[in-house]
């Protein structure tokens, strides 16, 4: 019976080691089944949150074209009223008192059996005087609580004025802001249009990792907005194809995107953002104040060769409000859409090549502010608005000479402008060049612009420049726009200038 007894207790204790057995390898299988899984789903969360991320950089311009950006004044003010006094929940309830004929009449009488006690008048007398004092106490308790409840409310209702009259003052001096605001932008100030065009760009949502920087500068007289815009590096483009799991390595790889991808990619984005930034501006121009538009893109690196901080511009474009309405944003290609409006692009925007701004930001805004304000030498410089005809005539012939260009001035025109002939050396661009100079302190019409077109024809030239101190009306560039004619404008003019070692300045005479 002992070997029967010591066999069975054997097997069952190898039954049960075997058993334990299983379960860890049934664990240990669960477990590596779950590690697998849970490397698999990393996998496609890496994949879903690359393409998210490509899917957004790829529709930047669609994004806005589902937006209306115009801003309510109104939204700007403050139109909520300051919230009623209330008192907390502890000081709300009024206190219970208790009057003294309520006091006294729960005190119980005697009876009739108890009055023939000897003594019981004493007795009761005294406790109607034990009650009496219990009764002033209570009085004394009840004054300090309600006095110390006063002054918590009086103390509440005068820090709720206070604060109350500062709101009111904070609203009031708020919306009377909002108002001249409002009236200052329908009155096409500078300053005013040019802070609701930085408003409009500011609410564009964009992704978290875009730099979103910005200056506008506006221009009345021939209602026209410039924006110089920086734009995000190429590193913007995920470097990553799609992320895969080798299960024998248990390796998330990644698949490089190809270099030309990339390319693509990031030259879509410079050209979303231009065309979204120009859409977003026409549609929030809610009083017409918009007639020109100018878009100048750049982005901040690093010159590989010098290691210097370079700040190439990757697209310049300047169009027309009417022109750019035309255009059905949902169905275009954003390059022929741009070449079409006439923008400098750049070929490789991956490489930082950089293309010349058609508006000059720095230019524009030191033609609007004193003197003293620009630069410490500029009242030194010439005012262009101070040449006689014959100097001014000198100074468009040499800038050009100095661009390269063979250039000879011909009889001065009426209006005080001067008539160059130029030959471009370049081949196949280059040519004869009819360049026309306008020393205007109003800004250029179309009929400028017509002359220099009979000019071109008359000279038989290939091309045609009008070089203006002022600013060129939405006409002018309507005219332009399909024929070979360059428009500079004051700006452009002082840039060019600067750009070939002379430096100016325009200021115009009042009046």
């Amino acid at each position: 019976m002992a070997r029967r007894g010591s066999f069975t207790s054997l097997m069952n204790q190898i039954a049960r080691e075997a058993a334990r057995s299983e379960q860890e390898r049934l664990t240990s299988k669960e477990a590596k089944q779950q590690y697998l899984e849970n490397r698999v789903q990393k996998t496609k969360y890496l994949n879903n949150e690359l393409a998210f991320k490509v899917e957004g950089l790829k529709n930047i311009l669609e994004h806005a074209l589902k937006i209306y950006g115009a801003i309510s004044f109104d939204i700007l003010k403050i139109n909520d009223e300051f919230p009623k006094f209330k008192l907390p929940l502890e000081l709300q309830k009024e206190p219970v008192t208790i009057s003294k004929e309520e006091f006294f009449s729960k005190i119980p009488k005697p009876t009739s059996l108890e009055k023939l006690i000897p003594g019981w008048e004493k007795k009761y007398q005294a406790t109607l005087q034990e009650a009496k004092g219990r009764y002033e106490e209570y009085e004394v308790k009840v004054e300090i609580y309600v006095a110390e409840r006063n002054k918590k409310i009086s103390d509440l209702q005068i820090e709720y004025s206070k604060e109350k009259e500062a709101f009111e003052q904070k609203k009031n001096q708020r919306n009377q802001e909002v108002i001249e605001f409002e009236s200052a932008y329908k009155n096409a100030d500078p300053t005013a249009v040019s802070s609701y065009c930085t408003m409009v760009l500011e609410r564009s949502e964009y992704p978290d990792d875009f730099p979103q920087e910005f200056r506008v500068a506006y221009l009345p007289e021939p209602k026209e907005v410039v924006i110089e815009y920086e734009l995000p590096h190429k590193s913007i483009v995920p470097t990553t194809l799609e992320y895969k799991y080798t299960k024998t390595k248990d390796v998330i790889d990644e698949k490089p995107r190809k270099v030309a991808e990339i390319k693509e990619i990031y030259q879509d984005i410079v050209s979303a953002i231009c065309l979204r930034t120009i859409h977003e501006l026409v549609k929030a121009d809610q009083n017409n104040n918009l007639d020109v538009i100018v878009f100048n893109g750049f982005v901040n690196d690093i010159d590989p060769a010098t290691g210097k901080d370079i700040r190439p511009c990757l697209i310049s474009i300047r169009t027309t409000k009417d022109k750019f309405q035309e255009i059905n944003l949902g169905k275009v290609d954003k390059k022929a859409c741009l070449r079409n409006l006439g923008a400098q692009v750049s070929p490789r925007p991956d490489e930082l090549m950089a293309v010349k701004p058609i508006v000059e930001f720095d230019m524009v805004d030191k033609r609007f502010v004193e003197g003293s304000d620009i630069l410490s030498d500029l009242e030194n410089r010439p005012n262009l608005m101070e040449l006689t005809p014959f100097e001014f005539e000198n100074l468009v012939n040499n800038l050009f000479d100095r661009i390269g260009f063979d250039s000879k001035s011909t009889q001065a025109s009426r209006d005080g402008g001067v008539d160059v002939v130029a030959f471009d050396p370049r081949p196949i661009l280059g040519g004869k060049v009819v360049i026309q100079a306008k020393r205007y302190k109003n800004v250029v019409g179309v009929s400028a612009v017509r002359d220099l077109y009979g000019t071109m024809i008359n000279e038989g030239a290939n091309k045609g420049i009008l070089v203006a101190t002022s600013h060129y009306g939405k006409d002018a560039y309507e005219f332009a726009k399909d024929k070979p004619i360059e428009l500079i404008d004051g700006g452009g003019l002082l840039y060019l200038l600067e750009e070939n070692g002379v430096k100016a300045r325009i200021i115009f005479p009042e009046g």
